[in-house]
């Protein structure tokens, strides 16, 4: 999230909650579509990760892109930890361990997405080049230890670095060394975001197998495709996983509100300070009964960013985030939203892929998610395997954007995002299982080769 939510109208009740959510409703007409992609910086000469500080570092590199783009910069206590596009709205952000990422403007098209892309990394390469900065496509830092990742000057990132070990092993794990690539979409109406959500939820492992892209850590094999999704398995569980009430009767926006109001808090931002209340609740928040801020209620502020601290498979916010996808090369980012685009935007593509779904009990969904980290497309479920899944769900997406019409300048729809995916399909192994052949092939057991070969 580049920039936490600064609005203080204060909020008497959870039908204010329910609110802010239904708020987030808007015509097809108006339907956008935002991606968000996280890259690894490193040191050309050495294969290092970035540190902040330093003529070379992470603050250079922001203060260069400022520079470039004239966009306003985010600033936390005298330190530069972002950039906002005010005009178009779309922002550069730090994760904990100085992933890169750019948190795309919400747009039209999926052409828009590629073209804000390819702007974004050439601007990126004329500021990075010669402070001898690359950067790395993967779902998992393949050759660093916990240890060796810089930490990122934001205090919210401070708050969770001392409560994630209290609550999974991997927590900080995720929060250093993993990037992903997600795609962020609109609803109509309270039935249109359920509908989407649980097809988005039940097929989110088809997603993490297409682009399963983190099969490394410290050089070595973990014995996952995509140890990225593995690390969610063990991160927090009040805050993550596959969602099994979604499905139940009853599913809308006051159930999200409930859920939300249950997953304990990380901070309260007032001003420029970060207040740490993580596990405490925003029940007792909204009712003016926080032991930290005694007699203090809740602010929207509060809410959109306790919402933002919420990190299941699929998010809803004012909009629904999909979140099971490791990062991978730049020319196979497009991809993700031309996958979801073509399964969620295109009504007789929601009812095919709800229609792949809907019988899927909650015990079978979660063995399919808990298979994918390992196991890829040889995944199952109810005797049909994710490959077979995948290759299904590509053709309904293909149809949908076909239906969707949208052309570029030089007359090409937007199913031309989805060939990376149809040529994994079609050869049935992921980005893991070719980066793998690679190491124990011409890489001659080692992941160095990654930054050269897969540098952006």
């Amino acid at each position: 999230m580049a920039r936490d939510v600064i609005d203080m109208t204060p909020l008497q009740s959870r039908d204010d909650l329910v609110a802010w959510f239904e708020a987030g409703a808007k015509p097809p007409s108006k339907f956008r579509i935002g991606t968000e992609h996280e890259k690894f910086p490193f040191t050309l000469a050495r294969h290092e990760p970035l540190p902040y500080e330093g003529p070379r570092g992470i603050r250079a590199l922001l203060e260069g892109m400022q520079m470039i783009l004239g966009w306003e910069p985010i600033m936390e206590a005298g330190h530069i930890i972002g950039l906002v596009d005010v005009t178009h709205g779309g922002a550069i952000s730090l994760e904990p361990g100085g992933q890169f990422e750019l948190s795309g403007a919400p747009v039209e098209t999926i052409h828009q997405t590629c073209s804000e892309l390819q702007a974004h990394l050439a601007q990126l390469r004329e500021v990075a080049a010669p402070l001898g900065i690359g950067f790395l496509g993967l779902g998992m830092a393949p050759t660093w230890s916990r240890s060796e990742m810089p930490v990122m000057p934001k205090g919210r990132y401070r708050i969770m670095t001392g409560y994630m070990p209290k609550v999974g092993r991997l927590g900080l794990d995720m929060m250093y060394r993993t990037c992903t690539v997600q795609t962020n979409l609109d609803f109509s109406s309270e039935a249109d975001m359920v509908k989407k959500l649980r097809v988005s939820l039940a097929l989110q492992p088809v997603g993490t197998a297409l682009f399963a892209n983190s099969p490394f850590t410290e050089g070595k094999p973990t014995g996952f495709l995509s140890f990225r999704s593995e690390i969610w398995r063990d991160t927090d569980a009040d805050r993550s996983g596959m969602l099994p009430w979604a499905f139940e009767p009853g599913m809308g926006f006051e159930r999200w509100v409930d859920y939300a109001l249950d997953v304990p808090m990380y901070f309260v931002k007032r001003g420029e300070q970060y207040i740490d209340v993580a596990g405490q609740s925003f029940r007792d928040l909204l009712d003016g009964r926080l032991e930290a801020l005694p007699g203090e209620r809740a602010t929207l502020s509060d809410w959109a960013n306790h919402v933002s601290t919420i990190f299941p498979e699929v998010r809803l916010k004012r909009y629904l985030e999909m979140r099971g996808s490791d990062a991978v090369p730049w020319r196979s980012l497009p991809s993700l939203p031309a996958f979801w685009v073509g399964l969620l935007y295109d009504p007789d593509g929601l009812d095919a892929a709800w229609d792949l779904v809907k019988d899927w009990t909650a015990e079978e969904r979660q063995a399919l998610r808990d298979q994918v980290p390992r196991l890829g497309f040889k995944a199952t479920i109810r005797g049909r395997s994710v490959l077979d899944l995948a290759r299904d769900c590509l053709a309904i997406a293909r149809a949908g954007l076909v239906r969707r019409a949208r052309e570029d300048w030089a007359g090409r729809d937007e199913t031309r995002y989805l060939t990376p995916l149809e040529t994994i399909a079609e050869r049935g192994t992921t980005p893991a299982e070719e980066l793998l052949a690679k190491f124990h092939g011409g890489w001659g057991g080692s992941v160095d080769p990654v930054f050269n070969e897969y540098a952006y």
